[in-house]
């Protein structure tokens, strides 16, 4: 019963994946993040998007805190789109949805100096 249960979490996590690895998927990422300007605004923004997120969900129990949590998250997707002008391009997430969730993991691999 355990291999099956495995087996279904890895078909699901592969077909989420589009067959692409971890690496693959930041090097697109990275491919696509280009000028430095726009490297910039992804180094900033992501993060505050994070923070942003997390204070949404603080606010569940500090209401006042969702003005902060707004105010955060606008200011972070500003700075992705303010990047992505310089760059020239459009956000990966406008061809595939799953690139909202590789920008975290960009930053990562960034912040250690393998992206």
């Amino acid at each position: 019963m355990r291999a099956n249960l495995y087996g279904k979490t890895s078909i699901i996590s592969t077909a989420m994946l589009g067959g692409r690895s971890n690496e693959q998927w930041i090097a697109q990422y990275s491919s696509s993040h280009q000028h430095p300007v726009n490297r910039a605004c992804h180094t900033f923004g992501i993060p505050t998007i994070v923070i942003s997120l997390a204070l949404f969900l603080a606010a569940i129990f500090i209401h006042w805190l969702w003005i902060y949590a707004l105010a955060l998250f606008l200011f972070g997707w500003a700075l992705q789109f303010i990047g992505h002008a310089f760059e020239r391009k459009a956000p990966e997430f406008f061809h595939d949805w799953r690139f909202l969730f590789v920008g975290v993991r960009w930053w990562t691999a960034k912040m250690r100096g393998k992206a």
